[in-house]
């Protein structure tokens, strides 16, 4: 199933040279997880002022852009300058976890929009990412698998920002959005259990 994370190696290949500066002033991937993180649960309190300031959504799309960048560039810094730690492993999935959820949430405080809505959004985005890290557990790769992975969604909520910011969307617009977006976690939940089963179930036939 098609996943913007497929994007991620052309995108690596933009940042490359910006990456090797940061290790060169000793920038860690430890460091860029922890800011990343910080400054989603900063931005999504400023968001809480939403209902009455609806133009502070206009940063969403910006953020997410930036965060998208930050979440490749501390895998970067990982992987191809030694940074790789048990540490670092715990800290960029949970950071992820927490920064979304830290974003997600103020939707549930516009006028009109549904909170059960928005709370079930972030529930099954949590719950997406936990059954891809639980592919290791069964002899499985860590599954990215979409259609609504971590960029997909990253890319969904800062058009959705980007629309209130604008005006150009009404409650309705944006819970039935949200609903989509929720149908599309189901099937990904789904889509990385289906897919890490067959991926052990190739190992073990190849053996």
């Amino acid at each position: 199933m098609l996943s913007i994370y497929q994007l991620k190696p052309r995108f690596q290949n933009l940042l490359r040279p910006g990456v090797t500066r940061l290790y060169e002033r000793g920038v860690t991937a430890n460091q860029v997880t922890l800011a990343a993180g910080i400054v989603s649960v900063l931005l999504g309190a400023l968001l809480m002022l939403g209902p009455a300031h609806p133009w502070l959504f206009a940063l969403l799309p910006l953020w997410m852009l930036v965060r998208m960048a930050l979440n490749a560039v501390d895998g970067m810094l990982a992987r191809e300058f030694g940074q790789q730690s048990k540490l670092g492993a715990y800290l960029n999935e949970l950071c992820d976890v927490i920064a979304d959820s830290a974003l997600y949430l103020p939707f549930a405080l516009l006028p009109g929009v549904s909170p059960l809505l928005v709370i079930c959004v972030v529930l099954f985005a949590v719950f997406s990412e936990y059954t891809g890290v639980l592919g290791p557990m069964i002899g499985a790769s860590r599954r990215y698998d979409g259609p609504m992975g971590k960029s997909d969604r990253a890319f969904c909520f800062g058009v959705l920002g980007a629309g209130i910011a604008c005006g150009l969307l009404s409650a309705v617009w944006i819970n039935d959005l949200l609903a989509v977006i929720l149908a599309l976690l189901l099937y990904t939940l789904f889509n990385r259990v289906r897919q890490g089963l067959a991926e052990v179930g190739r190992t073990s036939q190849s053996e």
